[in-house]
């Protein structure tokens, strides 16, 4: 059996993707993976034994070239610019997919909507089996949640019933998608769907989060499998200069904030913060290219590092709110402060604070104010008992999970 595994987006997106076609291939399966091919992406391939067939442009490049496009657009335009860049993403993806899928049996389309549509048409013009999976509960269909607000696209003001709202939302991504999609189709030869959403979603759809930290509630709205996460096992060891840091003092607090370009201020905040508490630092550069503020000792910066090895050796993890760094955590048993920024990063915030294994923080621009009065509840003995608890809790097979139900899955005649 072949399969082709495709997204489109940052690590928290492709990592996942790159340990089920890991746990796929244990299983027999010959799999390909197309993702961006940015050479931390292509490092992951690698390490998982996986074929990377790289997407239609590294994705930092991307993300730079639509940040560049954002800051040009007025507020209203927003909406507009989201069209689009999905159109963009369909027209230049379908042909990488398309190449790809060549002698391929199934493929499993990952992570945003954008950068599932152009693997759903591929899989029709190649008669191949289709699943979409998703990496948190907020994206699908059910009467336990309300829909993601796009911008331009504001939900009704008033309702409080999740099964119109998420009518409304079938609305919304026609509005924002469905030219793109019909377009593509029309030139294909292919009628017109009047729901996209329906569509590129199909049924059923894999849920690929943690059970303890974001159960899928049942709702006749999606049929949705949860898996558990795709975790990808690492083994690397921590770099000597990092070993040595955290030898020489007490656990430090870990900020990061992945793919998130946040301003360098929130860097600086952040060393502020854990400084009032009398905590060492270790910052991650990640996109935002974070820096140390001085060249005192407490602090030290890290680029790509085995976060799971990390995690199990800091006070807390400072971040962003991105799905795999919430499980990684979580995972670790490390106390969250979650400076929630974008899309489904909201979402894991709160379920931090109600499990009570971090604080949430209010909003996404952070002062050393601000992130010290959260370091109390994240940095409490409660909330280190907590999330030890917690952490026991967290299923580290999720892929083989998700493997195994696939291979299933499209054995089927």
């Amino acid at each position: 059996m072949r399969i082709l595994l495709s997204t489109y987006g940052s690590r928290g997106d492709v990592e996942p993707v790159v340990a089920l076609g890991e746990r796929l291939q244990a299983l027999g399966a010959e799999v390909r993976v197309s993702v961006p091919g940015d050479e931390e992406f292509a490092a992951l391939c690698a390490r998982a034994g996986v074929e990377l067939v790289p997407a239609f442009a590294p994705v930092r490049e991307w993300v730079k070239e639509m940040t560049r496009r954002r800051a040009s657009e007025s507020p209203k335009d927003v909406a507009a610019l989201i069209s689009g860049q999905a159109a963009e993403i369909l027209a230049r993806q379908y042909d990488t997919l398309m190449a790809a899928a060549e002698g391929c049996d199934a493929v499993v389309a990952c992570g945003l909507f954008p950068s599932c549509a152009p693997a759903r048409l591929v899989a029709g013009q190649r008669h191949m089996r289709y699943i979409l999976a998703t990496f948190c509960p907020i994206w699908l269909p059910s009467a336990h949640n309300r829909p993601h607000e796009y911008p331009g696209h504001p939900l009704p003001a008033g309702v409080t019933d999740n099964r119109l709202l998420w009518e409304t939302d079938i609305a919304t991504k026609n509005a924002l998608f469905g030219q793109a999609i019909n377009s593509w189709r029309a030139s294909l030869g292919l009628p017109a769907v009047e729901n996209v959403r329906d569509y590129v979603y199909g049924d059923p759809v894999l849920l690929a989060c943690d059970p303890a930290l974001g159960p899928w509630l049942p709702s006749d709205l999606t049929d949705a499998r949860q898996t558990g996460a795709w975790i990808l096992a690492d083994e690397r060891p921590l770099p000597d200069g990092l070993e040595a840091f955290l030898e020489a003092g007490p656990p430090p607090v870990y900020v990061g904030f992945g793919s998130i370009a946040v301003a360098k201020e929130a860097g600086r905040a952040a060393i502020e913060a854990v400084r009032a508490k009398g905590r060492r630092t270790v910052i991650a550069r990640g996109w935002a290219e974070l820096v140390l503020t001085d060249d005192r000792d407490d602090c030290f910066a890290v680029g790509d590092v085995n976060q799971q090895a990390l995690f199990r050796r800091v006070a807390a993890v400072m971040h962003h709110g991105g799905a795999g760094t919430t499980v990684a955590a979580a995972r670790a048993g490390a106390p969250q402060l979650v400076v929630p920024q974008i899309g489904d990063q909201p979402y894991w915030a709160r379920r931090v604070a109600e499990l009570g294994i971090g604080a949430a923080h209010d909003g996404p621009v952070p002062t050393a104010g601000s992130l010290s009065a959260a370091m109390e509840t994240a940095l409490a003995p409660e909330t280190r008992i907590r999330s030890s608890e917690v952490a026991r809790l967290v299923r580290a097979d999720g892929a083989a999970v998700a493997a195994k139900l696939l291979i299933k899955m499209f054995g089927r005649a």
